[in-house]
């Protein structure tokens, strides 16, 4: 789900950039007033958490790959407002470091997952468990429900974004500029691989960890429907989700089992490779790609050259290992960003003085 450089106009990706900057915007003003408390430590758990799952990578029908994004954990243990930055954070040091999603394309997967994805998931999760308690056995089941649908809009969205491309951007002979495929292959395609099996993961991740933090951490569920932000904890405090997060990351390796390119983030060699192209057209409903790669996709293919692209350093032969060196990397540099945001003198809103 995370879209390349080259896939959505420069027009489309500016209009992304601008629907998800309001929510930003609201989201650092509603988070403000408790960055100076201790909401940072878990807002960094859960940017990482989220960092890492997206790295977990699953067969999807069609020979092609999706992932989970933890947006439903996020939202219900930070509060949607906060999970907002959280997953973006996330989605920035993927799409700067390890070239997972685009730059220029960064405004459309903020608003697709962090936005949309989380906001869905947590009017789900607040409609079924409602004022139940923390401790409530539809906490899991709102959960699970959660996620599952929330990533499948998100999904949604990002298969319009691409269908609708080749209907708005096309060259002097009607040949595609950017994502090839309309409206009709894109999302079948989109959503078949996501009803069916990442949103189930979505589904497993969200039910699985609430029912694991009701047994252990079941303050953090607190958030509940009726406040915006979790409780406040130091960073010692949230020392568990640290070390939890540690044992993902060694099982990272886990996400190379799946085998192909999610759909929608081929490369432009892939799309001038022979045996590419049939994966693509089998994933495609057997549509072929155009014969040359869309001239906008190839200019701005390019535009971002990652350090470590594909989660694989240069210097490392050993894939598992770059794969977990990645993870660690990755979720070290979430880590030092919410250092710096929590060491910001944040001034809290003085308090009104009566008449």
């Amino acid at each position: 789900m995370h879209i390349p450089d080259g896939y959505l106009s420069p027009a489309t990706c500016a209009v992304a950039f601008a629907a998800a900057a309001p929510f930003w915007y609201v989201a650092s003003r509603k988070v403000k007033a408790k960055l100076h408390t201790k909401l940072v430590p878990l807002m960094a758990v859960v940017s990482a958490f989220s960092f890492v799952v997206m790295m977990f990578n699953l067969p999807l029908p069609g020979g092609t790959s999706g992932h989970a994004v933890g947006m439903a954990v996020a939202a219900i243990v930070v509060g949607p407002w906060a999970a907002v930055l959280s997953i973006s954070v996330a989605l920035m040091i993927q799409a700067v470091f390890f070239g997972d999603g685009g730059i220029t394309a960064y405004g459309a997967n903020a608003f697709n997952m962090a936005v949309v994805g989380t906001f869905v998931a947590y009017w789900i999760y607040s409609l079924i468990a409602g004022r139940s308690p923390a401790t409530s056995r539809i906490r899991v089941v709102a959960a699970g429900i959660a996620g599952y649908v929330g990533i499948n809009v998100a999904a949604l969205v990002a298969s319009v974004e691409f269908g609708l491309q080749p209907l708005l951007f096309t060259d002097a002979t009607g040949a595609p500029l950017y994502a090839p495929y309309p409206l009709s292959i894109a999302v079948p395609a989109m959503l078949g691989g996501h009803l069916a099996l990442a949103g189930i993961a979505e589904a497993v991740i969200g039910a699985g960890l609430v029912a694991m933090l009701q047994r252990y951490e079941p303050e953090l569920l607190a958030v509940g429907t009726s406040s915006e932000v979790a409780p406040a904890r130091a960073w010692w405090q949230t020392r568990a989700l640290w070390f939890g997060l540690a044992v993902v990351m060694i099982l990272s390796p886990l996400g190379l089992i799946a085998g192909g390119t999610a759909w929608g983030e081929w490369s432009a060699e892939d799309l001038t490779d022979p045996a590419a192209r049939q994966d693509i057209a089998r994933a495609s409903g057997n549509i072929a790609p155009p014969a040359a790669v869309p001239a906008g996709l190839q200019a701005l293919a390019g535009v971002w050259t990652a350090p470590m692209p594909d989660y694989a350093p240069s210097f490392l032969q050993n894939k598992s290992v770059g794969y977990i060196l990645s993870a660690v990397t990755g979720s070290g540099i979430v880590l030092f960003v919410f250092l710096a945001i929590g060491a910001l003198p944040w001034r809290r809103t003085p308090a009104r003085q009566p008449d």
